[in-house]
C-alpha cells in the first residue's frame, strides 16, 4: 500500500465568508482531486471563514469556550470545550492573526467538514472525504500532533474487533483512529509556518464513504463524560473530591456496589455491607468517615444518610 500526502503552496489569506473549497480547487486545479482522496483543512482557516475571529483578551475567550477545567499547571489550562474536545486553552489561538485578535474553534467542525465536502463535489464532481484538524497535546507524551476535530464522508475509526491476527489471536478492541492518523500525516507536509492550510491524502479510498453518506464525524472519537478515565487531572481530582463540587460525571459512572464495598473494606478496614442499592459503612468517625465520603464521591456514590459513627451511601447516577 502506498500513501501520498501533499500540501499546495500559495494559499491566500482567509477572511469571513471565503469559499475554502473553491480556494483549494484554485490551488490544485480542476483535475487535482480524485475520487477517494481525503482533503485536510486546518481548523484555523475554517474558523476564519466562519467569522470565528474576535478582538479581545485571550484569557476571556478561553473562559467563554470552556465547559470544565480538567487540569491547570501554571499558565497552562487543559479544558473541556463546548465542542466536547479536551485540549489546552480551549483551542483558542492568537498566532497567525492580527495583534489583539484571537481565533476560536469552529462551532461545529463536523458540520464545517460536511459543507466543504459538498462544495468540493459541486465544483469537481469528485467524492472525497474531509478532515478538519487542530493541534493537541497527548497525556504522558511530550510535544503535540494534529488531530481530527471534524470529519465528513470518512470512517474515523477502523475496527478490527472480531478478526484474528497472523497467529490466530482474536482482536477484541483494536480500532485505529484513522482520522487522527490522517491529520498527523497531513501536518507533516503542511507545517506550522508554511502557510499551507490544505493537504490532500491519497491512498486510503477504502475509508472514504459514497456521496450522500457523511459518516459519524469526528465527534465519534470523543469519549463521553463518565467513560473517560481522566476527567480531571490528578491534583484537580483530589480537590473536587474533597470539596464535592465540580462535575461529578467527570469521575465516571457509579462503581458497582460489590466493587465499592471491597474497596472500602480494604482501604478503610471497617464493617461494610451492601443493602439492596445502598451501602452501609459502620464504625467510622471523624477523618475516617470523611475518607469514606470522599472515596464514595470519587466512585460515583453520595451520602444517603449519616450519623457520628456510620454513613449510608447510594449511587449518584445510573450504573453503566
Amino acid at each position: 500500500m502506498t500513501l501520498s500526502v501533499w500540501a499546495p503552496d500559495g494559499a491566500p489569506g482567509v477572511g469571513e465568508g471565503d469559499d475554502l473549497a473553491a480556494m483549494l480547487v484554485g490551488l490544485v486545479g480542476a483535475g487535482g482531486l480524485e475520487d477517494g482522496d481525503v482533503v485536510v483543512v486546518t481548523s484555523k482557516v475554517v474558523a476564519k471563514s466562519e467569522g470565528r475571529v474576535r478582538a479581545g483578551d485571550r484569557a476571556e475567550a478561553i473562559a467563554e469556550e470552556t465547559v470544565r477545567v480538567v487540569a491547570r499547571r501554571g499558565g497552562t489550562a487543559i479544558v473541556r470545550t463546548r465542542q466536547g474536545l479536551t485540549m489546552a486553552a480551549a483551542g483558542v489561538d492568537a498566532s497567525n492573526v492580527e495583534p489583539g485578535q484571537v481565533v476560536l474553534l469552529p462551532v461545529d467542525p463536523d458540520a464545517s467538514a460536511r459543507g466543504i465536502r459538498a462544495r468540493l463535489h459541486q465544483l469537481t464532481g469528485r467524492v472525497v472525504g474531509v478532515v478538519v484538524t487542530d493541534t493537541a497535546g497527548r497525556a504522558w507524551r511530550e510535544g503535540q500532533t494534529d488531530i481530527a476535530v471534524g470529519a465528513a464522508g470518512l470512517l474515523v475509526t477502523q475496527s478490527f474487533a472480531g478478526q484474528v491476527d497472523g497467529y490466530g489471536n482474536p482482536l477484541a478492541v483494536t480500532a485505529p483512529a484513522v482520522a487522527d492518523e490522517i491529520a498527523g500525516a497531513a501536518e507533516l507536509v503542511q507545517g506550522k509556518l508554511g502557510g499551507r492550510p490544505f493537504a490532500v491524502v491519497r491512498g486510503r479510498a477504502d475509508l472514504v464513504l459514497p456521496a450522500g453518506e457523511e459518516g459519524p464525524g469526528a465527534v465519534a472519537l470523543i469519549r463521553p463524560d463518565g467513560t473517560d478515565m481522566f476527567g480531571y487531572g490528578a491534583r484537580e481530582a483530589v480537590m473536587h473530591a474533597l470539596d464535592q463540587d465540580g462535575d461529578p460525571g467527570a469521575f465516571g459512572a457509579p462503581m458497582p456496589a460489590a466493587e465499592l464495598r471491597e474497596l472500602l473494606d480494604t482501604w478503610i478496614r471497617t464493617w461494610v455491607q451492601v443493602q439492596g442499592d445502598e451501602i452501609l459503612v459502620e464504625d467510622v468517625e471523624g477523618p475516617r468517615q470523611l475518607a469514606v465520603v470522599v472515596a464514595a464521591y470519587a466512585h460515583g456514590w453520595e451520602v444517603a444518610s449519616r450519623n457520628d459513627s456510620s454513613v449510608r451511601l447510594r449511587p449518584s447516577g445510573p450504573f453503566t
